[in-house]
């Protein structure tokens, strides 16, 4: 008995600590830098090629002014540095003719908090706190005088917006230089759509040769997130994809302890957060060196750069690339680019989390509510844990069975500890019961438990999800805390129907189990106490109808 209350605490311990370690760990391992590799491509044989290029020649440059923030920039600025407008669907852009750079995005589909849906989240912000930016350029020959993403572009028009009729919208910048270079960029945005179609067109005017490199980047400081669940640590930072490396985070500290130089073909970079993020995609098949910087004032970047391409007297090159800047929506991203979808990283148990998402789209698209989608999942789970559940409370009954018997060998051997156990396990061989099999169910369960416990914290079809009266934000806690008081008296009335431990320290440890999860809990996502409460209410059922049928068949045979 002794044994089994031990195991049972330690279980219920190991919840503690491994959804304490996903709360202070990012989801996944974050290693050493990367090891650098030596590019492939084939070095160009003009003079001043950049063909050794590395993360250090790239282009630096500061926050940009935020005109959308009353007071936030520090003075006027030209009208040829005004932020062109772009409004889609989906999106709300601010595109800086300084680059082109992208400073501004706020998602229309998603309000900062659902008691104000007007106020839409900005993802993306030119200036410190939670700068995010994406920037993008051509470097080669510093005589060509190619424009990085310091060049000053024009745009036909100060604003742009996708009509109700219009399936996409194309908004150019245009660069000239004396020399007879001319650059477009292109930002293709489509209806229905969070992935932008980008292009750079060198047109060599001149009457010599160019040789340029495109590079694509994101640039961002520390997240500070102020409507954040408490105790709720999510992964922000870098990240990559290739074929051979799968899915890598680049951590801050690791973009500070040195640059990232590695060459990929079929791959892309991101800077993720808690339900967003924003990735260049280079075309399918193209080499690029990924690379990443730290730089002053909590500054960091994630980027890459193309293979050299000279481009002859009267030629022009086109490089395209895709940018993703949205929430992290699963199927989306998985038909946008391999691993894509990764970037929802439910940590060491995707092999279970991503099944257990995948039922709950389903049933959600049968029942349009998250709440209720839980309940439908915890009540499957439970039929698929029936029989071990089953097990676990037949053994728990049977040991309430013996309760008295116990007792009685504690109070005949006393502090023999030897002799006690001895006799114990002669009972249990006697009764046929195994003291474990009450514990070995629990064991299993756990990892269903914490994948379940990423799933509703990483996804972003979970944010703000309602449910039903109070309950309005399923990612939140619950404000009035009603939630994970049931969830304790659930508890506390499970903990009735199991046998009390002889040993009155462990009796005293395991009653103040209630008490602690309804604390611990207070501070989770209400959908997570909602699984659990569902969950209890429905273990109490099973485990009160089988107490009671063995406490008969007992009584029958004491006839």
């Amino acid at each position: 008995m002794d044994n089994q209350r031990l195991i049972l605490f330690l279980a219920l311990a190991a919840v503690l600590f491994l959804i304490f370690e996903s709360w202070q760990q990012d989801y996944g391992q974050v290693g050493q830098p990367p090891v650098a590799q030596t590019e492939q491509s084939q070095p160009s044989t003009e003079p001043n090629a950049p063909s050794a290029l590395t993360p250090a020649d790239l282009p630096e440059v500061g926050p940009l002014a935020d005109t959308s923030v009353p007071g936030a920039d520090s003075g006027p600025i030209p009208a040829s540095e005004r932020p062109i407008l772009v409004e889609t669907d989906l999106l709300k852009v601010e595109i800086s003719p300084r680059g082109g750079t992208i400073a501004s995005v706020w998602l229309l589909d998603y309000p900062v908090v659902p008691e104000k849906p007007e106020d839409k989240y900005r993802l993306f912000k030119p200036v410190p706190p939670n700068m995010l930016i994406s920037q993008s350029g051509l470097i080669g020959d510093k005589a060509a005088g190619l424009p990085t993403h310091k060049g000053l572009f024009q745009s036909a028009k100060p604003s742009y917006r996708l009509e109700s009729n219009d399936r996409q919208l194309d908004v150019v910048l245009t660069w000239k230089n004396a020399a007879g270079l001319e650059v477009t960029k292109t930002y293709r945005f489509t209806r229905g759509s969070y992935l932008i179609h980008a292009s750079q067109t060198l047109t060599n005017g001149s009457d010599k040769p160019i040789v340029t490199r495109e590079y694509t980047q994101l640039q961002r400081t520390p997240l500070n997130d102020p409507n954040e669940a408490r105790f709720i640590h999510t992964y922000t930072g870098g990240v990559y994809y290739s074929p051979e490396d799968k899915y890598k985070k680049v951590s801050f500290d690791d973009m500070t302890k040195g640059p990232l130089d590695k060459t990929v073909s079929d791959g892309w970079v991101a800077m993720i957060q808690h339900y967003f993020m924003a990735a260049w995609i280079p075309p399918q098949g193209a080499q690029q060196t990924f690379y990443t910087k730290a730089l002053d004032n909590s500054r960091y970047i994630i980027g890459q750069f193309s293979p050299a391409v000279s481009i002859a007297p009267g030629a022009s090159h086109t490089f395209k690339d895709r940018l993703f800047i949205g929430p992290k929506l699963q199927n989306q991203l998985a038909a946008i680019a391999p691993g894509l979808d990764l970037a929802v990283d439910y940590g060491w148990l995707t092999v279970i989390a991503q099944p257990i998402f995948w039922v709950m789209t389903h049933i959600h698209a049968l029942i349009g509510n998250w709440g209720w989608t839980i309940i439908f999942l915890t009540l499957l789970i439970k039929l698929a844990f029936y029989k071990l559940s089953e097990t676990s409370y037949r053994s728990m009954a049977n040991m309430r069975q013996l309760a008295p018997r116990m007792q009685a060998l504690k109070d005949r051997y006393g502090d023999d500890k030897q002799r006690l156990n001895q006799a114990m396990m002669e009972m249990y061989k006697t009764e046929k019961i195994n003291p474990l099999g009450g514990c070995l169910p629990i064991l299993v369960q756990i990892p269903v438990f914490i994948s379940l416990y990423w799933v509703l914290l990483d996804s972003v079809e979970m944010r703000q999800a309602p449910f039903m009266l109070w309950l309005n934000n399923l990612s939140a806690p619950d404000p009035y805390y009603v939630l994970p008081l049931i969830m304790g008296v659930s508890m506390f009335v499970q903990q009735k129907l199991n046998p009390a431990p002889p040993d009155p320290m462990q009796a005293k440890i395991m009653m103040s189990l209630p008490f602690v999860f309804t604390v611990f809990f207070a501070f989770f996502p209400s959908g997570l106490v909602l699984y659990w409460t569902v969950n209890n209410l429905l273990s109490i059922a099973q485990q009160w109808h089988i107490t009671r049928s063995i406490e008969k068949e007992a009584a029958k045979k004491r006839r």
